[in-house]
């Protein structure tokens, strides 16, 4: 009789040959849907409530933070993107490979999170956020920078009295890493001409709004590379004698 299927005695009497298998065994009957048995249907059947053909991950994105730069002390950073589930895990990585957790996470939604990062090392740092399925995001790029704040040289308070009439001394200003400076509330006198520049400012001219005794205040912002800044608070007082007077500073 002749053989039809593959069987232990088969094999054993060498009555399968491999004729029969060359012939018998074609890449045909091993195509998709061709193989003669029920139990091999050619697509898998329906599921009921499960969708065979959209099962994927979702993970987290990162699209902005801000502040993108902050000091050595504990400094909250809104983290803005998708598909964050609540509550993530959020690490911050330097260039060296240094991997520091996050001191705390807020959930706010699904596209805002708030990480409170203490980073001893200055430097630039990616932030990776992590849902708690596993799924991950690491920013592309070191989006997050650690530097000290500029730092002011010149005492804050009065830069001195000075004639009314005259023209006063160069003043100068100065706050350590700073690369420009702005005067951002009050004012200078009318007159005088204020000029930033890197790691200092300077006051020159001639006051020419006051006739009698007069202090002006105003605050100088010094703003560093990374867009930190530091403010400081100053006066400037003006003296007028019976001949104009003179200059005290």
């Amino acid at each position: 009789m002749a053989q039809t299927k593959v069987t232990t005695p088969g094999i054993t009497d060498s009555s399968i040959s491999n004729a029969k298998l060359g012939t018998d065994i074609s890449a045909d009957k091993l195509a998709a849907g061709t193989l003669p048995d029920a139990r091999f249907p050619a697509t898998l059947p329906a599921i009921s409530g499960v969708n065979l053909t959209n099962v994927g991950e979702t993970k987290p994105t990162i699209t902005s933070i801000a502040p993108s730069a902050i000091e050595n002390t504990s400094t909250a950073v809104v983290i803005t993107g998708e598909n964050f589930v609540s509550v993530p895990y959020v690490d911050a990585i330097n260039s060296s490979g240094a991997i520091v957790v996050a001191d705390s996470v807020t959930y706010t939604s699904g596209t805002s999170i708030t990480a409170t990062f203490t980073l001893a090392v200055d430097g630039t740092y990616f932030l990776r956020v992590e849902n708690p399925d596993g799924n991950a995001v690491r920013s592309t790029t070191a989006i997050l920078t650690v530097s000290d704040a500029p730092v002011w040289v010149t005492a804050a308070g009065s830069l001195g009295t000075f004639a009314g009439a005259s023209a006063i001394a160069t003043q100068t200003l100065t706050c350590t890493d700073a690369t420009s400076f702005a005067i951002t509330t009050g004012a200078i006198a009318t007159g005088l001409t204020f000029t930033t520049g890197v790691g200092s400012c300077t006051i020159t001219g001639t006051q020419t709004q006051h006739s009698s005794a007069a202090t002006d205040s105003f605050t100088v912002t010094a703003t560093d590379a990374e867009a930190q800044t530091a403010d400081r608070a100053f006066t400037m007082t003006w003296s007028f004698g019976a001949s104009g007077g003179g200059q005290f500073n």
